[in-house]
């Protein structure tokens, strides 16, 4: 699926900018400023090359585990092999951080396990095999997912409801200095109009249906990878959709069954 990067159909935004909301006292965006020059066209990673979890031979062993979980997307493994997963966890949960599970970050939130987000990651590039354009991320969480985008797309930014997982976000992210990834805190149900139109949008929160918004930002040749209520098919669980907007309308694709954490509205 060819994708035209977005930022040839609309100026890149300026910063800082602020979300438009009513309320006069919500918090405005807050982009990751980084604390050193660090090149604009490709954000550097550099491996670690310790020992016990810092060795990126820990990281090696998890790619390998997901690749022959069926994960054939050659960037999105050399970008989890790349990003240490064990900074976004907390000290106590750090020995569990290469294993395949979902692992608690605070404030009722969890971090995804590592074969949902390789297999959201590849669903969101399936069809193009370069970098992706502009892209949004609905529920930055602890970062982890926004830093493997910052890997695989020009341009990030990622919303976050609740104020204490946004600043955990920005010190997690701070070491990177990840010059393509910006921040919001902000309610992500009604998405980000001023980065519009994006090439890729990907949610870390599931609602009964995808905001109207989300499909209204997205590029004609886009793709939007989100988890929604299974409805009739199953009461109570996710599922997978993925959403391609084309010159002749949306396509809708039911994937597998997930489960993440609801997608609420307003901020906390």
């Amino acid at each position: 699926m060819a994708q035209p990067h977005p930022s040839s159909a609309k100026p890149r935004p300026g910063f800082p900018a602020r979300l438009d909301v009513r309320n006069a006292s919500t918090p405005p965006v807050r982009p990751v400023a980084p604390s050193g020059p660090v090149p604009a066209h490709k954000p550097k990673v550099h491996l670690a090359h310790g020992v016990g979890l810092d060795s990126s031979a820990v990281r090696q062993s998890m790619v390998n585990k997901l690749a022959q979980q069926g994960m054939t997307d050659a960037a999105v493994l050399q970008a989890m092999g790349s990003i240490e997963r064990h900074r976004f966890v907390d000290s106590a949960l750090v020995n569990q951080a290469y294993e395949d599970t979902s692992l608690p970050i605070g404030l009722g939130q969890t971090i995804s396990k590592p074969g949902v987000v390789c297999r959201m990651l590849g669903l969101l590039r399936q069809g193009n095999p370069g970098r992706l354009g502009r892209v949004l991320e609905i529920g930055t969480g602890c970062g982890y997912q926004a830093a493997l985008l910052s890997l695989l797309c020009s341009e990030v930014y990622s919303m976050e409801r609740l104020r204490g997982l946004h600043d955990k976000a920005r010190d997690n992210l701070r070491h990177l200095r990840l010059a393509n990834v910006h921040l919001l805190f902000g309610d992500g149900m009604p998405g980000y109009a001023k980065g519009a139109p994006y090439a890729g949008i990907i949610a870390a929160a599931g609602g009964e249906a995808v905001p109207q918004a989300w499909i209204d930002q997205l590029a004609v040749g886009g793709r939007l990878v989100a988890p929604v209520s299974a409805g009739a098919i199953s009461a109570g669980k996710q599922v997978l959709m993925v959403i391609d907007k084309t010159p002749h309308g949306v396509r809708q694709a039911v994937m597998e069954g997930v489960f993440f954490v609801p997608l609420k509205s307003g901020i906390a």
